[in-house]
Protein backbone atom coordinates (compact mmCIF):
# COMPACT_ATOMS: atom_id res chain seq x y z
CA UNK A 1 0.00 0.00 0.00
CA UNK A 2 1.26 3.48 -0.89
CA UNK A 3 1.17 6.06 1.87
CA UNK A 4 -0.58 9.30 1.00
CA UNK A 5 0.82 12.59 2.25
CA UNK A 6 -1.36 14.62 4.63
CA UNK A 7 1.13 17.28 5.75
CA UNK A 8 4.88 17.73 6.15
CA UNK A 9 6.33 14.52 7.60
CA UNK A 10 2.87 13.16 8.42
CA UNK A 11 1.15 10.59 6.22
CA UNK A 12 -1.96 8.44 6.20
CA UNK A 13 -2.35 4.88 4.90
CA UNK A 14 0.91 3.68 6.43
CA UNK A 15 -0.65 0.26 6.94
CA UNK A 16 -3.29 -1.77 5.13
CA UNK A 17 -6.79 -2.18 6.48
CA UNK A 18 -6.02 -5.81 7.36
CA UNK A 19 -2.94 -4.82 9.35
CA UNK A 20 -4.83 -2.13 11.21
CA UNK A 21 -7.70 -4.49 12.02
CA UNK A 22 -5.23 -6.90 13.57
CA UNK A 23 -3.34 -4.18 15.43
CA UNK A 24 -6.50 -2.73 16.94
CA UNK A 25 -8.20 -6.01 17.82
CA UNK A 26 -9.39 -6.68 21.38
CA UNK A 27 -6.46 -6.41 23.81
CA UNK A 28 -7.95 -9.11 26.07
CA UNK A 29 -10.34 -11.34 24.10
CA UNK A 30 -13.37 -12.46 26.14
CA UNK A 31 -13.31 -15.74 28.03
CA UNK A 32 -15.53 -18.53 26.74
CA UNK A 33 -17.72 -20.38 29.29
CA UNK A 34 -15.17 -23.14 29.88
CA UNK A 35 -12.31 -20.69 30.32
CA UNK A 36 -14.43 -18.71 32.77
CA UNK A 37 -15.14 -21.79 34.87
CA UNK A 38 -11.45 -22.72 34.96
CA UNK A 39 -10.46 -19.15 35.92
CA UNK A 40 -13.17 -18.97 38.61
CA UNK A 41 -12.01 -22.27 40.10
CA UNK A 42 -8.73 -20.63 41.11
CA UNK A 43 -10.45 -18.23 43.52
CA UNK A 44 -10.13 -19.03 47.25
CA UNK A 45 -13.35 -17.05 47.98
CA UNK A 46 -11.59 -15.28 50.85
CA UNK A 47 -13.85 -14.20 53.72
CA UNK A 48 -11.90 -10.97 54.29
CA UNK A 49 -11.21 -10.56 50.58
CA UNK A 50 -8.44 -8.00 49.97
CA UNK A 51 -9.61 -7.72 46.36
CA UNK A 52 -12.95 -6.27 47.43
CA UNK A 53 -11.21 -3.76 49.69
CA UNK A 54 -8.96 -2.71 46.79
CA UNK A 55 -11.89 -2.14 44.43
CA UNK A 56 -12.97 1.54 44.45
CA UNK A 57 -16.60 0.46 43.90
CA UNK A 58 -16.36 -2.28 46.57
CA UNK A 59 -17.73 -5.06 44.38
CA UNK A 60 -18.08 -8.34 46.30
CA UNK A 61 -15.55 -10.11 44.11
CA UNK A 62 -15.53 -13.53 45.82
CA UNK A 63 -19.34 -13.63 45.58
CA UNK A 64 -19.53 -12.87 41.88
CA UNK A 65 -16.74 -15.32 41.08
CA UNK A 66 -18.53 -18.03 43.10
CA UNK A 67 -21.69 -17.27 41.12
CA UNK A 68 -19.74 -17.79 37.89
CA UNK A 69 -18.28 -21.01 39.27
CA UNK A 70 -21.79 -22.30 40.02
CA UNK A 71 -23.01 -21.57 36.50
CA UNK A 72 -24.97 -18.37 37.17
CA UNK A 73 -23.05 -15.56 35.41
CA UNK A 74 -26.22 -13.46 35.21
CA UNK A 75 -26.38 -13.38 39.00
CA UNK A 76 -22.68 -12.53 39.06
CA UNK A 77 -23.38 -9.56 36.78
CA UNK A 78 -26.14 -8.31 39.07
CA UNK A 79 -23.70 -8.47 41.98
CA UNK A 80 -21.27 -6.36 39.96
CA UNK A 81 -23.81 -3.88 38.59
CA UNK A 82 -25.38 -3.29 42.01
CA UNK A 83 -22.10 -1.63 42.98
CA UNK A 84 -20.85 -0.39 39.61
CA UNK A 85 -23.30 0.08 36.76
CA UNK A 86 -20.29 0.62 34.47
CA UNK A 87 -18.80 -2.72 35.48
CA UNK A 88 -18.63 -3.84 31.86
CA UNK A 89 -16.36 -1.02 30.78
CA UNK A 90 -14.35 -1.16 33.99
CA UNK A 91 -13.68 -4.84 33.27
CA UNK A 92 -12.01 -3.68 30.05
CA UNK A 93 -10.13 -0.55 31.13
CA UNK A 94 -9.65 -0.75 34.89
CA UNK A 95 -5.99 -1.19 35.94
CA UNK A 96 -6.81 -4.39 37.80
CA UNK A 97 -3.11 -5.21 37.97
CA UNK A 98 -2.65 -2.37 40.50
CA UNK A 99 -6.00 -2.79 42.29
CA UNK A 100 -7.90 -6.02 42.93
CA UNK A 101 -5.50 -8.41 41.17
CA UNK A 102 -2.43 -6.91 42.81
CA UNK A 103 -3.69 -7.90 46.28
CA UNK A 104 -5.16 -11.27 45.21
CA UNK A 105 -3.94 -14.07 47.49
CA UNK A 106 -2.99 -16.08 44.40
CA UNK A 107 -0.80 -13.18 43.27
CA UNK A 108 0.89 -13.02 46.67
CA UNK A 109 1.49 -16.79 46.82
CA UNK A 110 2.13 -17.65 43.17
CA UNK A 111 2.67 -14.43 41.25
CA UNK A 112 -0.41 -15.25 39.15
CA UNK A 113 -3.65 -13.65 40.33
CA UNK A 114 -7.18 -14.77 39.59
CA UNK A 115 -8.31 -13.15 36.32
CA UNK A 116 -10.75 -10.88 38.10
CA UNK A 117 -11.10 -8.32 35.31
CA UNK A 118 -11.72 -10.89 32.60
CA UNK A 119 -14.19 -12.78 34.80
CA UNK A 120 -16.03 -9.52 35.43
CA UNK A 121 -16.24 -8.96 31.68
CA UNK A 122 -17.53 -12.49 31.15
CA UNK A 123 -20.33 -11.97 33.66
CA UNK A 124 -21.36 -8.48 32.53
CA UNK A 125 -21.23 -9.35 28.82
CA UNK A 126 -23.42 -12.39 29.46
CA UNK A 127 -26.15 -10.36 31.14
CA UNK A 128 -25.98 -7.37 28.81
CA UNK A 129 -26.49 -9.68 25.82
CA UNK A 130 -29.93 -10.61 27.19
CA UNK A 131 -33.03 -8.43 26.65
CA UNK A 132 -34.22 -6.10 29.36
CA UNK A 133 -32.46 -4.24 32.15
CA UNK A 134 -31.51 -5.81 35.50
CA UNK A 135 -32.87 -2.92 37.58
CA UNK A 136 -36.25 -1.20 37.78
CA UNK A 137 -37.19 2.31 38.85
CA UNK A 138 -38.78 3.10 42.15
CA UNK A 139 -42.01 5.11 42.22
CA UNK A 140 -41.67 8.63 40.85
CA UNK A 141 -40.55 11.02 43.59
CA UNK A 142 -41.34 14.21 41.70
CA UNK A 143 -37.77 15.38 42.19
CA UNK A 144 -35.61 16.51 39.26
CA UNK A 145 -31.82 16.43 39.02
CA UNK A 146 -29.52 17.88 36.36
CA UNK A 147 -26.30 16.07 35.57
CA UNK A 148 -23.67 18.04 33.71
CA UNK A 149 -21.44 15.62 31.82
CA UNK A 150 -22.31 12.24 30.30
CA UNK A 151 -19.07 10.56 31.31
CA UNK A 152 -18.57 7.73 33.82
CA UNK A 153 -19.34 9.84 36.90
CA UNK A 154 -22.41 11.47 35.38
CA UNK A 155 -23.81 8.23 33.98
CA UNK A 156 -23.27 6.37 37.25
CA UNK A 157 -24.93 9.15 39.22
CA UNK A 158 -27.86 9.40 36.79
CA UNK A 159 -28.55 5.67 36.84
CA UNK A 160 -28.57 5.45 40.62
CA UNK A 161 -30.89 8.47 40.87
CA UNK A 162 -33.23 6.98 38.27
CA UNK A 163 -33.35 3.77 40.31
CA UNK A 164 -34.49 5.87 43.26
CA UNK A 165 -37.39 7.27 41.23
CA UNK A 166 -36.01 10.70 40.38
CA UNK A 167 -36.17 12.32 36.93
CA UNK A 168 -32.70 13.05 35.56
CA UNK A 169 -31.57 15.24 32.66
CA UNK A 170 -27.97 14.86 31.46
CA UNK A 171 -26.32 17.67 29.51
CA UNK A 172 -23.11 17.12 27.56
CA UNK A 173 -21.21 19.32 25.13
CA UNK A 174 -20.16 16.44 22.90
CA UNK A 175 -22.21 14.87 20.14
CA UNK A 176 -22.86 11.70 22.16
CA UNK A 177 -22.55 10.38 25.68
CA UNK A 178 -19.83 8.25 27.21
CA UNK A 179 -17.22 10.84 28.09
CA UNK A 180 -13.81 9.31 28.71
CA UNK A 181 -15.08 5.83 27.84
CA UNK A 182 -16.14 6.98 24.38
CA UNK A 183 -13.51 9.57 23.55
CA UNK A 184 -10.50 9.07 25.80
CA UNK A 185 -9.26 5.49 25.97
CA UNK A 186 -7.25 3.36 23.57
CA UNK A 187 -9.34 1.85 20.78
CA UNK A 188 -7.99 -1.66 21.42
CA UNK A 189 -9.34 -1.61 24.98
CA UNK A 190 -12.96 -1.11 23.94
CA UNK A 191 -13.80 -2.47 20.49
CA UNK A 192 -16.96 -2.84 18.38
CA UNK A 193 -18.66 0.29 19.70
CA UNK A 194 -18.97 -1.07 23.22
CA UNK A 195 -18.95 2.36 24.90
CA UNK A 196 -22.14 3.45 23.11
CA UNK A 197 -23.76 0.06 23.61
CA UNK A 198 -23.14 0.44 27.34
CA UNK A 199 -24.66 3.93 27.41
CA UNK A 200 -27.80 2.75 25.63
CA UNK A 201 -28.07 -0.26 27.95
CA UNK A 202 -27.67 1.94 31.04
CA UNK A 203 -30.35 4.39 29.85
CA UNK A 204 -32.81 1.53 29.41
CA UNK A 205 -33.77 1.85 33.07
CA UNK A 206 -35.83 4.90 32.07
CA UNK A 207 -36.23 8.25 33.74
CA UNK A 208 -33.07 9.70 32.16
CA UNK A 209 -33.05 12.26 29.35
CA UNK A 210 -29.80 13.04 27.55
CA UNK A 211 -29.26 16.34 25.74
CA UNK A 212 -26.00 16.28 23.78
CA UNK A 213 -24.30 19.26 22.19
CA UNK A 214 -25.60 21.45 24.97
CA UNK A 215 -24.31 23.06 28.14
CA UNK A 216 -26.31 25.11 30.63
CA UNK A 217 -24.81 27.54 33.19
CA UNK A 218 -24.78 26.21 36.74
CA UNK A 219 -26.88 29.15 37.96
CA UNK A 220 -29.69 28.21 35.56
CA UNK A 221 -29.52 24.54 36.48
CA UNK A 222 -29.62 25.35 40.19
CA UNK A 223 -32.79 27.39 39.66
CA UNK A 224 -34.53 24.86 37.43
CA UNK A 225 -33.69 21.58 39.24
CA UNK A 226 -33.85 20.28 42.78
CA UNK A 227 -30.17 19.25 42.65
CA UNK A 228 -27.21 19.37 40.27
CA UNK A 229 -24.35 16.92 39.81
CA UNK A 230 -21.19 18.04 38.01
CA UNK A 231 -19.27 15.33 36.20
CA UNK A 232 -17.61 17.51 33.58
CA UNK A 233 -14.18 15.90 33.60
CA UNK A 234 -11.04 17.82 32.69
CA UNK A 235 -11.25 19.46 29.30
CA UNK A 236 -8.09 21.59 29.40
CA UNK A 237 -4.66 20.28 28.40
CA UNK A 238 -1.51 21.41 30.20
CA UNK A 239 1.05 23.25 28.10
CA UNK A 240 4.70 22.26 27.86
CA UNK A 241 5.75 25.85 28.38
CA UNK A 242 8.80 25.57 26.13
CA UNK A 243 10.07 27.40 23.07
CA UNK A 244 8.61 26.08 19.81
CA UNK A 245 5.52 24.52 21.38
CA UNK A 246 3.38 26.41 18.87
CA UNK A 247 4.97 24.75 15.84
CA UNK A 248 2.87 22.63 13.51
CA UNK A 249 2.40 18.98 14.48
CA UNK A 250 2.84 19.64 18.21
CA UNK A 251 -0.53 18.31 19.37
CA UNK A 252 -2.30 17.25 22.52
CA UNK A 253 -2.59 13.50 23.00
CA UNK A 254 -6.18 13.72 24.23
CA UNK A 255 -7.40 15.08 20.89
CA UNK A 256 -5.37 12.50 19.00
CA UNK A 257 -6.95 9.66 20.97
CA UNK A 258 -10.42 11.15 20.53
CA UNK A 259 -9.95 11.51 16.77
CA UNK A 260 -8.76 7.92 16.56
CA UNK A 261 -11.70 6.65 18.63
CA UNK A 262 -14.18 8.41 16.35
CA UNK A 263 -12.52 7.58 13.03
CA UNK A 264 -14.52 5.44 10.61
CA UNK A 265 -11.34 4.50 8.73
CA UNK A 266 -8.13 4.16 10.74
CA UNK A 267 -6.07 4.10 7.55
CA UNK A 268 -7.12 7.70 6.86
CA UNK A 269 -5.51 8.99 10.07
CA UNK A 270 -2.20 10.78 9.42
CA UNK A 271 0.70 9.71 11.62
CA UNK A 272 4.34 10.72 11.71
CA UNK A 273 7.32 8.52 10.95
CA UNK A 274 9.08 9.64 14.14
CA UNK A 275 6.66 10.31 16.99
CA UNK A 276 7.55 11.61 20.44
CA UNK A 277 5.05 11.50 23.30
CA UNK A 278 5.80 13.63 26.36
CA UNK A 279 4.31 12.32 29.60
CA UNK A 280 4.18 9.29 31.87
CA UNK A 281 0.52 8.50 32.42
CA UNK A 282 -2.11 6.28 30.83
CA UNK A 283 -2.87 8.90 28.17
CA UNK A 284 0.79 8.98 27.17
CA UNK A 285 0.90 5.20 26.87
CA UNK A 286 -2.34 5.10 24.86
CA UNK A 287 -1.05 7.76 22.45
CA UNK A 288 2.35 6.10 22.06
CA UNK A 289 1.04 2.57 21.53
CA UNK A 290 -1.61 3.66 19.07
CA UNK A 291 0.92 5.71 17.11
CA UNK A 292 2.94 2.55 16.71
CA UNK A 293 -0.13 0.52 15.77
CA UNK A 294 -0.99 3.09 13.08
CA UNK A 295 2.41 2.50 11.49
CA UNK A 296 4.82 5.06 12.96
CA UNK A 297 8.37 3.82 12.53
CA UNK A 298 9.90 5.24 15.72
CA UNK A 299 7.82 6.09 18.80
CA UNK A 300 9.43 7.39 21.98
CA UNK A 301 7.84 8.28 25.31
CA UNK A 302 9.78 10.75 27.42
CA UNK A 303 9.01 11.20 31.12
CA UNK A 304 10.63 13.75 33.39
CA UNK A 305 10.95 11.49 36.44
CA UNK A 306 12.04 7.90 37.08
CA UNK A 307 10.15 4.76 36.18
CA UNK A 308 8.86 4.24 39.72
CA UNK A 309 7.15 7.66 39.63
CA UNK A 310 5.15 7.03 36.44
CA UNK A 311 1.41 7.00 36.94
CA UNK A 312 1.06 4.46 34.13
CA UNK A 313 1.14 0.99 35.66
CA UNK A 314 3.94 -1.47 35.10
CA UNK A 315 1.58 -3.47 32.90
CA UNK A 316 0.98 -0.43 30.70
CA UNK A 317 4.69 0.30 30.48
CA UNK A 318 5.42 -3.30 29.48
CA UNK A 319 2.59 -3.16 26.94
CA UNK A 320 4.15 -0.07 25.39
CA UNK A 321 7.61 -1.57 25.10
CA UNK A 322 6.18 -4.83 23.76
CA UNK A 323 4.66 -2.84 20.88
CA UNK A 324 8.01 -1.25 20.07
CA UNK A 325 7.71 1.99 22.03
CA UNK A 326 10.93 3.26 23.59
CA UNK A 327 10.61 4.89 27.02
CA UNK A 328 13.16 7.44 28.21
CA UNK A 329 13.03 8.36 31.88
CA UNK A 330 14.41 11.40 33.71
CA UNK A 331 14.25 13.88 30.85
CA UNK A 332 12.16 16.99 30.26
CA UNK A 333 11.62 19.04 27.08
CA UNK A 334 13.60 22.23 26.60
CA UNK A 335 12.59 23.38 23.09
CA UNK A 336 10.96 22.21 19.89
CA UNK A 337 12.94 23.01 16.76
CA UNK A 338 12.01 23.08 13.08
CA UNK A 339 11.15 25.46 10.28
CA UNK A 340 7.43 26.02 10.85
CA UNK A 341 6.74 22.40 11.72
CA UNK A 342 8.33 20.25 14.41
CA UNK A 343 11.52 18.52 13.29
CA UNK A 344 13.20 17.71 16.60
CA UNK A 345 12.95 18.20 20.36
CA UNK A 346 15.79 19.02 22.70
CA UNK A 347 15.58 17.44 26.16
CA UNK A 348 17.50 17.92 29.36
CA UNK A 349 18.26 15.05 31.69
CA UNK A 350 16.91 15.34 35.25
CA UNK A 351 17.57 13.84 38.65
CA UNK A 352 15.69 13.80 41.93
CA UNK A 353 17.54 15.14 44.96
CA UNK A 354 15.81 15.33 48.34
CA UNK A 355 12.50 14.77 46.60
CA UNK A 356 12.98 17.66 44.21
CA UNK A 357 13.49 17.40 40.46
CA UNK A 358 16.45 19.27 39.04
CA UNK A 359 18.33 19.37 35.73
CA UNK A 360 21.71 17.69 35.42
CA UNK A 361 22.94 20.01 32.68
CA UNK A 362 23.18 17.20 30.10
CA UNK A 363 21.01 17.40 26.99
CA UNK A 364 20.04 15.30 23.99
CA UNK A 365 17.89 15.75 20.89
CA UNK A 366 15.28 13.47 19.33
CA UNK A 367 14.15 13.79 15.72
CA UNK A 368 10.37 14.16 15.63
CA UNK A 369 7.91 15.06 12.91
CA UNK A 370 4.97 14.66 15.31
CA UNK A 371 4.83 15.47 19.03
CA UNK A 372 2.04 14.61 21.45
CA UNK A 373 1.64 16.39 24.78
CA UNK A 374 0.32 14.14 27.55
CA UNK A 375 1.34 15.95 30.72
CA UNK A 376 -2.05 16.15 32.38
CA UNK A 377 -5.38 17.89 32.00
CA UNK A 378 -7.00 20.78 33.81
CA UNK A 379 -10.45 21.96 34.74
CA UNK A 380 -11.79 24.73 32.52
CA UNK A 381 -14.72 27.06 33.02
CA UNK A 382 -15.53 26.23 36.65
CA UNK A 383 -18.21 28.65 37.97
CA UNK A 384 -16.83 31.30 40.32
CA UNK A 385 -19.30 30.24 43.00
CA UNK A 386 -17.53 26.92 43.48
CA UNK A 387 -14.58 26.56 45.81
CA UNK A 388 -11.56 24.85 44.28
CA UNK A 389 -8.98 22.57 45.83
CA UNK A 390 -5.87 22.99 43.76
CA UNK A 391 -7.16 22.90 40.19
CA UNK A 392 -10.27 20.80 40.91
CA UNK A 393 -13.70 21.38 42.43
CA UNK A 394 -13.52 21.00 46.20
CA UNK A 395 -15.92 18.34 47.53
CA UNK A 396 -16.50 16.57 50.82
CA UNK A 397 -16.69 12.80 51.34
CA UNK A 398 -20.21 12.74 49.89
CA UNK A 399 -19.36 14.80 46.82
CA UNK A 400 -20.97 18.00 48.10
CA UNK A 401 -19.51 21.24 46.76
CA UNK A 402 -19.44 24.66 48.40
CA UNK A 403 -22.76 25.50 46.70
CA UNK A 404 -25.98 24.21 48.25
CA UNK A 405 -27.59 21.29 46.38
CA UNK A 406 -24.66 21.01 43.99
CA UNK A 407 -22.51 17.87 44.00
CA UNK A 408 -19.50 16.88 41.88
CA UNK A 409 -17.49 13.75 41.13
CA UNK A 410 -15.07 12.14 38.74
CA UNK A 411 -11.96 13.76 37.33
CA UNK A 412 -13.21 17.32 37.87
CA UNK A 413 -13.53 16.85 41.65
CA UNK A 414 -10.91 16.66 44.36
CA UNK A 415 -10.26 13.29 45.87
CA UNK A 416 -9.55 9.96 44.20
CA UNK A 417 -7.57 8.77 41.22
CA UNK A 418 -8.57 9.83 37.72
CA UNK A 419 -9.95 6.41 36.75
CA UNK A 420 -13.23 5.24 35.24
CA UNK A 421 -13.85 2.99 38.24
CA UNK A 422 -13.23 5.85 40.70
CA UNK A 423 -15.55 8.14 38.75
CA UNK A 424 -18.25 5.46 38.79
CA UNK A 425 -17.92 5.12 42.56
CA UNK A 426 -18.05 8.87 43.15
CA UNK A 427 -21.09 9.31 40.91
CA UNK A 428 -22.90 6.47 42.70
CA UNK A 429 -22.07 7.78 46.18
CA UNK A 430 -23.09 11.34 45.30
CA UNK A 431 -26.40 10.00 44.00
CA UNK A 432 -27.05 8.29 47.32
CA UNK A 433 -26.37 11.53 49.19
CA UNK A 434 -28.51 13.54 46.75
CA UNK A 435 -31.38 11.10 47.32
CA UNK A 436 -31.04 11.27 51.09
CA UNK A 437 -30.91 15.06 51.03
CA UNK A 438 -33.89 15.54 48.70
CA UNK A 439 -36.04 13.03 50.58
CA UNK A 440 -35.36 14.70 53.93
CA UNK A 441 -33.07 12.04 55.35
Amino acid sequence: MTASIATDGIVSNRLSGEELAENFSDLHPPLDPHEALVAADRCYFCHDAPCTTACPTEIDIPLFIRQIATGTPESAARTIFSQNILGGMCARVCPTETLCEEVCVRETAEGKPVKIGRLQRYATDTLMAKPGHPFTRAADTGKTIAVLGAGPAGLSCAHRLAMKGHAVTIYDLRSKGGGLNEFGIAAYKSVDGYAQDEVEWLLAIGGITVECGKSVPLSELADAFDAVFLGVGLSGVNALGVEGEDKNNVLDAVSFISDLRQADDLASLPIGRRVVVIGGGMTAVDAAVQSKLLGAQDVTMVYRRGREAMSASEFEQVLATSKGVRIIYNAQPLRVTGNGAAAAIEFGYTETVDGKLRPTGETFTLAADQVFKAIGQTLEGAPDALNLEGRKIAVDENGRTSVKNVWAGGDCASGGDDLTVTAAAEGRDAAEDIHTTLMGG
